[in-house]
């Protein structure tokens, strides 16, 4: 009888606690820290489905693009000064490369540059002038070659020669090469001019250190010529007066 009375007494107890732990529940349920996260979101351009009054927008990640190293193209190697090989345009249809800028077919060529103008020291053109020159970057089908005091003269070549035999040329003579294309001559210009100026060969150095070596030996040997007169002179000179000296009682007016 008594453990059913105290059984009671325990469940009456148990009962009674039974707010306080839900209170306790309660505020710790409250007291919990809200959660703040929020989406990452990514800036893009408005949405225009969206009102005009609506200032929302709508964000997406950015689009990732892969970048490809491409090497760079490279300038054909082409020479301008080089005759009879292929245009600039067809090496280049060939491996790829880049030709220099060129002025078109429809405007005159820009001038060529002479690169030597010299006289032939071999074969059956010795001693003749030939001239060799370099394309300019512009459309060209021909060249011409003008000769000061020839003027009724013109020799005129197809675009991929880059030299000429001239014929026997005189000192200081001017020569001109032109280039040539449907819409007209190139211009003269300081560097597709130049006078003909041959240079010395070691034949007319040698020449000329002999007679310089001759010239210089001559005025040797008369300035020897002249220090050993020179030095004679003096040498009897003083024979001379020692002779006078040896003998007192001489004298020109006769014996003491």
């Amino acid at each position: 009888m008594k453990s059913l009375c105290r059984h009671h007494m325990l469940l009456l107890l148990f009962l009674s606690t039974l707010p306080y732990f839900s209170h306790l529940f309660t505020q710790a349920a409250s007291t919990s820290p809200p959660d703040t996260q929020t989406p990452i979101l990514f800036l893009t351009s408005k949405d225009n489905s969206y009102d005009d009054d609506d200032e929302t927008e709508i964000i997406r990640p950015p689009v990732k693009t892969t970048v490809v190293n491409q090497e760079p193209p490279q300038l054909c190697q082409y020479n301008s000064c080089l005759e009879d090989q292929p245009s600039c345009a067809v090496v280049s249809q060939q491996t790829g490369c880049l030709c220099p800028g060129l002025s078109g077919a429809s405007e005159p060529p820009h001038a060529p540059r002479i690169h030597s103008l010299l006289p032939v020291k071999e074969g059956p053109d010795r001693g003749k002038t030939e001239v060799q020159w370099c394309a300019p970057s512009s459309v060209v089908s021909g060249y011409r070659v003008l000769i000061e005091g020839h003027t009724e003269k013109k020799q005129e070549f197809k675009d991929t020669k880059r030299r000429s035999i001239i014929g026997y040329l005189e000192v200081g003579t001017k020569v001109c090469v032109e280039a040539v294309n449907g819409a007209g001559y190139s211009s003269p210009s300081e560097f597709s001019c130049k006078r003909y100026e041959p240079p010395t060969t070691s034949d007319h150095n040698l020449m000329v250190g002999v007679l310089a070596g001759a010239v210089i030996l001559f005025l040797l040997l008369i300035i020897g010529v002249i220090i050993i007169c020179k030095y004679r002179t003096c040498q009897k000179k003083k024979r001379e007066s020692d002779d006078g000296l040896g003998n007192p009682s001489y004298s020109v007016g006769g014996t003491l």
